[in-house]
């Protein structure tokens, strides 16, 4: 039977070139997202390739959430690979200017939604044991903060010290937990959190070599694939041309 790889948010960016790299390997997907229209066109690319089993799901619904998962079809109910990549940032302006919905909505899908997601499928990650692996899509954000990071850096920060913490209790089961912390990467990131501003996107990647959704894929399918024996914790990459600014100054003018 070809393993099994559980991805949330698969619809675009990370989780879509996701999948396709795990289907080029031959493992089956469950592949899930909130457009249903995406998620069919996904499948119908990779459906000649693996099994793909596909389902519209809003990750912050945790009644959906456990029904997905105790309703998977026979094949694909012994997960090998949980992908936790749903998420998203918003209100990139100071924190004294954004609406609190835009706050609630970030940590509604990056730490309620990351949460039911992964104690729905922890039993299903228990029973498959040594060898399987929790990606959990971090961000530098996480680690390094930056003005209008505000609520998006604090749910990413979550996502790090979950990792960890998920990795001291699984510690006899041989399942394996990383955070992946991407840095800049052109996906459909800044147009989510602009809310549709292509003129912002094109201003944050132009001129420069962000990362791609390929790049973080493929870091993905590599951490997956170690030995059993070996766990990264957390593995940050940035592209070679960003790093970390001088510190801010507010000086009299």
């Amino acid at each position: 039977m070809n393993k099994v790889a559980f991805i949330t948010g698969a619809t675009s960016g990370f989780g879509r070139a996701t999948a396709r790299r795990f289907a080029d390997a031959g493992w089956s997907l469950v592949l899930s997202g909130r457009r249903l229209e995406r998620l069919q066109a996904l499948q119908q690319e990779l459906g000649d390739k693996v099994p793909v089993h596909i389902a519209a799901l809003d990750v912050r619904d945790a009644p959906a959430v456990q029904q997905l998962v105790d309703t998977l079809p026979e094949g694909f109910a012994c997960i090998h690979a949980l992908i936790n990549n749903a998420g998203l940032a918003l209100a990139p302006d100071p924190a004294q200017n954004v609406a609190l919905e835009d706050w609630h909505t970030m940590i509604d899908t990056n730490i309620t939604g990351l949460v039911n997601v992964t104690h729905a499928l922890l039993p299903r990650l228990l029973e498959t044991g040594k060898g399987a692996s929790i990606i959990n899509i971090g961000s530098v954000a996480g680690e390094w903060p930056y003005p209008g990071g505000h609520v998006y850096g604090a749910s990413k920060a979550f996502v790090k010290q979950f990792s960890y913490n998920l990795r001291c209790d699984l510690i006899a089961t041989g399942i394996r937990v990383t955070d992946i912390a991407p840095g800049m990467a052109e996906t459909e990131f800044t147009l989510v959190r602009t809310k549709g501003n292509q003129a912002a996107s094109d201003a944050l990647y132009g001129s420069t070599t962000p990362l791609t959704a390929e790049d973080i894929a493929e870091q993905i399918y590599y951490v997956c694939n170690l030995p059993e024996h070996i766990n990264i914790n957390r593995l940050e990459i940035m592209p070679s041309r960003q790093a970390w600014s001088p510190f801010a100054i507010d000086r009299d003018r």
